[in-house]
């Protein structure tokens, strides 16, 4: 990349600141898939509904479709509901049905949506299509389904671009389900929970004149909060930020820039693959059933420009000290490319995963700078920020921008089971509790940097963080560019808690529990209530849901713990 398309570069970002193959099911994991089956019928069973118990045998409230009507009239409506499936659960579209609230089959028609094709070849997720009043349905697995519906397109299910009605699945089922990883239902007290909502009170709305709002991918940031919570009015707003989104999306030319085939192209934005998502499309066809926005050659296009790069250029190794590099790239690159292997098995992005967790790797380990293995994936700031020929250069790395790492990561390792990413994550962890955070005996006047809102105990990582570097050094860039970055402590959970996941020494894993404790500060209404970007909602909640399942697991347990189904290498 020429000096000249880096300055150019450093002025849009200005700008927009202002303007605010795949593994063998082996044994050892089908025990795994057996255990959190029976853990997950166990629950359900434990939830179970006297009504619904006595109506069926077998079918238990963790099962139920709550129907809500939206934009249609009557009690006759044309009903699309995503039902996400375990590993082994269902193999045959015939063997669900839909049941009325007294035990009875609907009429239904049940299309194959997703496969597991990385695992055991069972369904995923299938679409479920019924004419359903507003009222709770449920819907049974095992026995043939005896009354059939024709099925018909996702869209005969929309009033004005908008569902006559939505279907939502209990939050047991959803977290169960594995759709977005091994997720903890959300309780009503968790203050994690609290604070999205708070959240989703300013953010609710859908953003169609902000187009940085989708930045960090709002569409999968509300399907993520549907899945922990079942919540309607999230999967509503899901469903039309995915649809308002994937319309932006073009479907012609080559998948390079400047041509932009697969790129978001609303009010003639540049062809730049940070706002190019897959992950929701995965997530929409599993919890709405909505086919309707994408085809394969849509997929294709939009993974093969991540591949190209767009007019950030092609993506590689970290090869020389002076390469363009930056945290949020490599890892939205490495989560899209990892969606689109889940989403259709194809070999190419299996290769794609593993060569980008390759680089990373490389970099972590043997950074050609020279400098050793500090856990970072350590880079130029000056280079970071589009001024390559700049004085004074800190050799570091944003540990906010590195979150979107370890979430993609977190993705393909639950894909692959990769054994590289484990001790990377681990690595990561311990460079952020040694160089990542602020000392407090640093945080006093004229620069205590934080906002007000996270108390006297608010947690405040480095804008940019070095092991190298002289603490004035920091200083400087956290002057210049810092104030309140710990509106981004919320996501540091994410890499905080996946540290804590795998790490099996005593002294470091209490080290990452007691940081991640000291994070909820963050997490009170008065954080959540600062909307100064829209983004802001996404870059926070995208990944960091997770978290709250990691951190309830025994320390170190990411390897063996029988929970972590999908992480069991091959």
């Amino acid at each position: 990349m020429s000096v000249r398309s880096h300055v150019s570069l450093r002025q849009r970002r200005r700008a927009l600141r202002k303007d605010d193959a795949a593994p063998v099911a082996t044994p050892a994991f089908l025990r795994h898939v057996l255990f959190v089956i029976g853990c997950v019928l166990a629950l359900a069973a434990s939830l179970a509904s006297e009504k619904a118990r006595s109506a069926e045998p077998g079918v238990v409230a963790a099962q139920r479709i709550d129907v809500r009507r939206v934009a249609g009239h009557g009690d006759n409506l044309p009903l699309s509901v995503g039902i996400p499936l375990p590993p082994g659960v269902l193999s045959d579209t015939e063997h669900l049905r839909i049941l009325d609230a007294h035990g009875k089959e609907v009429p239904a028609a049940v299309t194959r949506m997703l496969t597991w094709h990385y695992r055991d070849g069972s369904l995923r997720a299938v679409r479920a299509e019924f004419m359903a009043a507003q009222g709770t349905y449920y819907f049974a697995l095992g026995q043939p389904r005896t009354t059939d519906l024709p099925a018909w397109p996702y869209t005969r299910g929309l009033v004005k671009d908008r569902p006559a009605a939505l279907g939502t699945l209990t939050p047991e089922w959803l977290t169960a389900s594995l759709i977005a990883g091994p997720q903890s239902v959300a309780t009503r007290d968790e203050p994690y929970a609290r604070y999205v909502d708070a959240q989703f009170k300013w953010a609710a709305a859908l953003p169609a004149k902000d187009t940085t709002a989708w930045l960090f991918d709002r569409p999968s940031t509300l399907f993520k909060a549907y899945i922990r919570t079942g919540r309607a009015d999230y999967l509503e707003a899901a469903e039309e930020s995915y649809r308002w989104y994937m319309a932006g999306i073009k479907r012609d030319g080559p998948a390079v820039s400047p041509a932009c085939g697969g790129g978001w192209m609303p009010d003639d934005k540049p062809c730049d693959v940070k706002y190019v998502y897959i992950e929701p499309i995965l997530l929409a066809v599993a919890l709405t059933g909505d086919d309707s926005m994408h085809d394969s050659a849509t997929v294709a296009k939009m993974a093969d420009l991540w591949n190209s790069g767009g007019w950030n250029g092609p993506p590689g190794p970290y090869k020389h000290p002076d390469d363009y590099f930056t945290e949020r790239l490599s890892g939205l690159g490495l989560i899209e490319t990892v969606a689109a292997f889940e989403l259709t098995g194809d070999a190419r992005y299996r290769e794609r995963i593993a060569a980008r967790v390759g680089w990373l790797s490389d970099q972590q380990h043997a950074n050609p700078d020279g400098l050793g293995d500090d856990g970072s994936w350590r880079n130029s700031w000056n280079v970071h920020e589009n001024d390559p020929g700049g004085d004074n250069d800190v050799r570091g790395a944003s540990p906010w921008m590195s979150e979107n790492i370890v979430d993609g990561l977190w993705h393909a390792w639950l894909v692959t089971g990769d054994a590289r990413i484990p001790p990377m994550i681990t690595a990561f962890g311990a460079y952020l509790e040694r160089y990542g955070w602020i000392d407090p005996s640093l945080l006093v006047h004229p620069h205590d940097w934080r906002n007000e809102c996270s108390g006297s105990g608010g947690q405040i990582a480095w804008y940019w963080s070095s092991s190298r570097a002289k603490t004035d050094a920091l200083m400087k860039i956290q002057e210049s560019e810092g104030w309140y970055s710990d509106g981004h402590t919320v996501e540091l959970g994410l890499p905080v808690a996946a540290a804590y996941y795998f790490e099996k020494d005593p002294v470091k894993s209490a080290a990452l529990k007691k940081r991640f404790a000291a994070l909820s500060s963050s997490y009170s209404e008065s954080c959540a209530s600062i909307s100064d970007t829209l983004r802001r909602f996404n870059w926070n909640n995208r990944g960091a849901g997770v978290a709250q399942w990691m951190i309830k697991q025994p320390a170190g347990s990411g390897l063996t713990h029988p929970s972590n189904l999908l992480g069991s290498a091959p």
